[in-house]
């Protein structure tokens, strides 16, 4: 599935919380309208067509900006098209999901002597996080927005979604992943979302609960450091590659509140120097 697709799917899934989102105005009423336009039919592929109270809506999803016909020529055909078949005023939007080349000229109108079509363009790399980052519908597009630090805002749409009702989790953390690969290198997107997932779901609880288990023989509080040791040098590894044998040494000295400490850290890491700093705190 495409980029574009995807967005389609996502607004079509959740048509009202995209209308709302995109014109700024809670909407109730919406109907997801067939993408099949009569006159020597065309199916728009990349958008969404919907109908709202006396209004319709034309989302259209945009990765490139370069397309033939030209996207301005596109909106006016669309514009001619539905208007002719639901005679209903028609709110145009082209949301682009990365920024163009730095010299690009985003147009948002189509000219030709008299005749002159305007539509709307969102640009999601401007956009303020915080409203996908609190609607799961949205949240797909949440590593898209506007950030001084990438990372850290894909850190943020981890939690988020690992917050989700269980039934909700594996459907919006793949869209979610699908889109943060169009700016985020895959393996840190496996990463974060690994780890996030190891963090917050069960697996992370049932780790400690074997070492509660095991603890019952060899002591409690024994068993859960072993445990934690291990979940700890197993992110390590993954975070900061191969971990030199006075880390690992230094590790196994190390509480069970510090391990919880250093684990609730690691996110923060990029390299064995920031291990190194973080151990200097202990000193």
């Amino acid at each position: 599935m495409s980029f574009d697709n995807l967005c389609k799917l996502l607004s079509e899934k959740h048509p009202a919380t995209f209308a709302s989102w995109v014109l700024g105005t809670p909407q109730t009423s919406v109907k997801v309208l067939k993408t099949e336009l009569s006159i020597e039919p065309i199916r728009a592929d990349y958008v969404t067509f919907l109908q709202l109270q006396g209004r319709i809506l034309h989302l259209e999803f945009q990765t490139k900006l370069e397309s033939t016909p030209p996207l301005p020529l596109r909106m006016l055909d669309y514009w001619v098209r539905l208007y002719r078949l639901y005679r209903l005023p028609i709110t145009q939007v082209v949301v682009l999901l990365l920024p163009p080349a730095a010299e690009t000229v985003i147009e948002t109108v189509f000219c030709v002597e008299t005749t002159r079509h305007e539509y709307r363009v969102i640009r999601l790399w401007e956009e303020n996080p915080e409203p996908f980052l609190n609607d799961p519908a949205l949240l797909p597009l949440a590593p898209l927005a506007a950030t001084t630090q990438p990372q850290a805002l894909l850190q943020q749409v981890v939690v988020k979604v690992n917050q989700l009702e269980p039934r909700q989790r594996p459907e919006i953390s793949a869209y979610t992943q699908i889109l943060a690969g169009l700016k985020y290198n895959q393996d840190l997107i496996r990463q974060l979302f690994r780890e996030g997932m190891m963090r917050e779901s069960v697996i992370y609880q049932e780790i400690l609960a074997e070492g509660e288990q095991r603890g019952e023989q060899r002591g409690r509080e024994e068993g859960r450091k072993a445990e934690g040791q291990l979940l700890i040098l197993r992110l390590l590894t993954r975070r900061v590659g191969e971990l030199p044998q006075e880390v690992l040494n230094r590790i196994e000295t190390l509480s069970l509140e510090q391990l919880e400490n250093l684990g609730e850290a690691l996110l923060d890491f990029q390299a064995i120097a920031d291990l190194e700093t973080w151990f200097s705190t202990l000193e």
